[in-house]
């Protein structure tokens, strides 16, 4: 059960950031937390809703791995939060640091409760 709700906090994480980043990119709020221009904004929107739809992809394994069957969980939840990881590492060093801490650490934490409880 402590895996589960883990993963479920991590993918609330990545459902999060598909608002942020597809939803929220171009109004004072997206503006403000990604502390982009107007113009920045409104010309790298597009690549702002690819990246959105990338987490919420990231989401639905998660919840994926929640509720799959027995047999399967175990892998499901190892590869998304894999991929987790790794994009928060991949962002803190191209992006910012701090996507190591809001997005890698939280997977790390989910996925060594995965290991731990299986």
């Amino acid at each position: 059960m402590p895996a589960a709700i883990a993963l479920a906090v991590v993918a609330l994480i990545h459902v999060w950031a598909f608002v942020l980043e597809s939803i929220l990119w171009t109004t004072p709020t997206g503006k403000r937390f990604f502390g982009l221009s107007t113009e920045l904004a409104e010309g790298s929107k597009a690549l702002a809703m690819n990246q959105g739809l990338y987490n919420l992809f990231l989401a639905a394994g998660l919840v994926w791995g929640i509720v799959a069957p027995a047999a399967y969980r175990f892998d499901i939840r190892l590869f998304f939060l894999s991929c987790v990881i790794i994009a928060g590492v991949f962002g803190a060093i191209t992006a910012k640091r701090s996507i190591l801490f809001v997005q890698g650490v939280p997977g790390l934490i989910a996925l060594a409760l995965v290991i731990i409880t299986r």
